[in-house]
């Protein structure tokens, strides 16, 4: 209650600043700390994935609101045995899926987000699932033991679906999510470049969704039970 009780006070605080004369005045009171690298004490991003370090590349171009990079996790299991794959349905809208700048060959962070002739973000998406830690705090930051990156040329102002398949092994047979674990699998959009497209106001929500699997004992027969979004139903 107490969380539920947060949230709906700050989304109230949040449409009073965005819906009043205050939002405009603040704005034009607004004094950046820095536009650049030129004063920072770190290193130069290389365009690998590494940090702490500056980036300074300039964050490129934003779309108009209508249209923004969009996400949904439409179909997802809610419980899965240990060593079975992970499937789920993703669908994006104001994306073209046709840049991924290799992060293994310098491309992270080192392009401008780019819109392509109509206005949509050009980019990708990535979808990954990570193990929650216990109790209800925020996880601890971590890499996901599976990850994809979709870059299949598609995507358009039309919602589309990709289907996601994570091998529930590693190469050598052994699980990869052991029973009792509790996971958040989720999908976001990125530019060229990796980073959450831009976005024309700062109350718009950026393109991810998350959701949350429960692992159980390994093998067997047992019902899965996938939840869909779209319908609203479990089988």
């Amino acid at each position: 209650m107490i969380r539920r009780t947060s949230i709906v006070a700050v989304v109230a605080a949040a449409a009073a600043v965005f819906g009043s004369g205050a939002y405009a005045g603040a704005q034009a009171a607004v004094t950046p700390l820095a536009v650049d690298c030129t004063n920072s004490q770190l290193a130069p991003h290389t365009g690998f994935q590494d940090g702490p370090a500056c980036s300074d590349t300039a964050i490129g171009e934003v779309p108009d609101e209508q249209n923004g990079a969009s996400l949904l996790i439409t179909r997802f299991p809610e419980k899965v045995r240990s060593g079975e794959d992970i499937v789920l349905q993703v669908s994006t809208r104001n994306i073209l899926r046709d840049r991924f700048l290799a992060a293994g060959q310098g491309g992270y962070y080192a392009e401008s987000s780019l819109l392509t002739g109509d206005g949509i973000v050009r980019g990708h998406f990535h979808a990954g699932c990570r193990v929650l830690d216990a109790g209800e705090n925020a996880p601890t930051p971590q890499r996901s033991p599976v990850f994809k990156a979709v870059e299949d040329g598609k995507g358009s102002k039309v919602p589309d679906t990709v289907t996601v398949t994570f091998a529930g092994q590693n190469a050598g047979g052994q699980p990869i999510f052991t029973n009792g674990q509790n996971l958040q699998c989720a999908a976001w959009t990125g530019d060229g470049s990796h980073r959450t497209p831009t976005m024309k106001f700062a109350n718009q929500i950026p393109g991810f969704d998350s959701v949350r699997v429960q692992v159980r004992g390994e093998g067997g027969n047992g019902a899965r039970e996938v939840r869909d979004e779209r319908e609203g139903k479990q089988e």
